[in-house]
């Protein structure tokens, strides 16, 4: 298993989601992405991402005032 760590900070949605989508297709099964982000619109937006694409999602967390953090497990 590996994990990547996706910097989004400073985009607006979907540019979260849509460099989400991009890193994914690179990763293996098993494999972990976690993405940070500034977006509050990523907030439902990239939980509802993965789960329709079959992903698990951990550590959903705020990481400050506005930003949170999400991990993507790659099913």
């Amino acid at each position: 298993m590996a994990q990547r760590v996706l910097e989004t900070d400073g985009l607006v949605c979907p540019f979260p989601v849509q460099e989400a989508k991009a890193a994914m297709e690179e990763m293996n099964p098993g494999d972990e992405l976690v993405i940070n982000f500034d977006c509050t619109q990523g907030t439902e937006a990239i939980p509802r991402w993965a789960a329709e694409s079959g992903y698990g999602t951990k550590d959903f967390r705020k990481r400050g005032p506005a930003e949170w953090s999400i991990t993507v497990i790659k099913a």
